[in-house]
């Protein structure tokens, strides 16, 4: 029976491994789909803008309270009832007759996504209770997760070459299927047994803050400069209210008070920090892979997809670390090998470096998804499991807009000045004239790039290595 018992939390994981596929490729797979897409439709640029971001906006805002929903209402039940949706809406998506009609429905595919990861997460930590075994279910499903990026762009590729754009939406109603087939049966029902009112104004309050503050980064992203920064400091101002709130009451929807724990403090700044990097990093690679060198959409996505790879067999490999090292020097380690990742990406000046780099990189920061994670989803009780996913996914999110702002900036910034006459990069290289400055200008801002990122690495390992210097994370006492 026992090992019937074993089996069975194995069989779950792997259904709860459908979800973060999804949600993952979901992300990256409309990117190359876009073209087709805005031609059927006939999406304006900002409509295709909408189209793109609307699905991630909902899902950054949505996730905190997501999270503490599930520890309410069940996480099975949220999870089946999201999934659910993101069928539905899936379906949907692809018969869209109208740019309006796609933006409205994938912004409700982001509130269905929003339920998805949170769940997943809170769930395998309840159903794993043997420290080994949760740390190995973490780091599958954290492979998952960025394998999924990963084959998003590449799997979404092969679709459009034989079907039309709607196929992209369309191929989540399987795994969707499956997930609500054999979840009630796979998967136990979790939620806190006295877990009070849902604090709608603290719902209101993060979905506001988190909202305006990724909006004003990827507006940052764009080149715009006094709107963004107001939503920034107006998200942060709400922030600031949402944090004194969650002190103060005893149903908070995210206990704050976790923070006085180094340990979980380090691990979750580190990995906003590593979404800074990735996301900065990633964004230059794929522009330098299509502009520069010239590579076709999808062979620019097969070159990239080392970076989603490296990520996953990271994760794979992190659990066996911890037979020899502590998971805090595991972390710390592999950190300082995505340091010297990015410092091949700072010596790039071709293809082949460029893979390797990013996949030594991604491959360093594995042992901070899985075993980090776990970490954080150790440091609560499990009826607080909810709330934990909610923290790492939302860190996950903010790290990389932020990547994606300020990083994008600083190599914009750094193109124009080795090469003050250039527009953009797409512009540029199209003039043959001015072609060669500008892919040599935009090689630079991508080694600059690469030593920014090595540069937070290292910052990192450092910052982890130190806090981790007191006792490991214990499970905080609820409200």
């Amino acid at each position: 029976m026992e090992n019937l018992a074993g089996r069975r939390e194995w069989l779950g994981l792997a259904v709860l491994v459908l979800p973060t596929l999804l949600v993952a490729m979901d992300m990256t797979s409309l990117f190359l789909a876009l073209p087709q897409l805005s031609a059927g439709l006939g999406a304006s640029a900002t409509e295709q803008l909408w189209i793109t971001d609307s699905y991630g906006f909902v899902v950054a805002g949505f996730v905190i309270t997501m999270g503490t929903l599930g520890d309410r209402i069940g996480r099975r039940r949220l999870l089946l009832v999201g999934g659910g949706a993101f069928g539905v809406l899936s379906v949907v998506a692809a018969f869209s007759t109208s740019p309006e009609m796609l933006i409205v429905v994938r912004g409700a595919l982001g509130v269905a996504g929003a339920t998805l990861m949170p769940s997943t997460l809170a769930l395998i930590t309840n159903m794993f209770r043997d420290d080994r075994q949760r740390g190995r279910a973490i780091s599958i499903w954290a492979t998952c997760q960025f394998a999924g990026g990963a084959a998003g762009p590449v799997f979404a590729g092969f679709l459009l070459q034989h079907f039309p754009w709607g196929s992209v939406f369309l191929v989540a109603v399987p795994a969707i299927a499956v997930l609500l087939v054999a979840g009630p049966v796979l998967l136990p029902e979790f939620r806190a047994p006295a877990s009070g009112r849902l604090d709608f104004a603290g719902v209101g309050l993060s979905l506001a803050a988190v909202l305006l503050i990724v909006f004003g980064l990827k507006q940052l992203a764009a080149g715009e400069v006094a709107v963004p920064l107001g939503a920034i400091v107006a998200g942060v101002a709400l922030g600031a209210v949402f944090a004194r709130r969650q002190l103060r009451t005893s149903t908070p929807l995210l206990d704050l008070r976790l923070f006085r724990n180094r340990p979980f403090t380090a691990v979750l700044v580190a990995l906003v920090f590593a979404g800074v990097a990735m996301a900065g990093v990633g964004l230059l690679v794929t522009q330098y892979l299509q502009s520069v060198l010239g590579y076709s959409p999808l062979t620019s996505a097969i070159l990239f997809a080392p970076m989603g790879l490296g990520v996953a067999a990271g994760t794979m490999a992190a659990p066996s670390l911890t037979r020899w090292l502590p998971p805090a020097t595991a972390i710390a380690g592999g950190l300082l090998v995505s340091s010297a990742g990015g410092v091949l990406v700072a010596l790039t000046d071709g293809a082949g470096l460029v893979m390797v780099g990013i996949a030594v990189l991604t491959l360093g920061t594995g042992p901070l998804f899985a075993l980090g994670i776990g970490l954080v989803m150790g440091a609560v009780e499990p009826e607080r499991a909810g709330s934990a996913a909610s923290m790492a996914d939302t860190g996950n999110y903010l790290g990389g807009s932020l990547g994606l702002a300020l990083i994008g900036l600083t190599a914009t910034a750094v193109y124009h000045g080795a090469f003050p006459a250039g527009t953009t990069l797409a512009a540029d290289v199209a003039r043959p004239e001015v072609a060669d400055q500008a892919r040599d200008a935009f090689t630079t801002a991508l080694n600059v790039t690469g030593v920014i990122a090595a540069a937070l690495f290292a910052g990192l390992a450092l910052l982890v290595r130190t806090m981790s210097r007191t006792k490991a994370p214990e499970p905080a006492l609820a409200g």
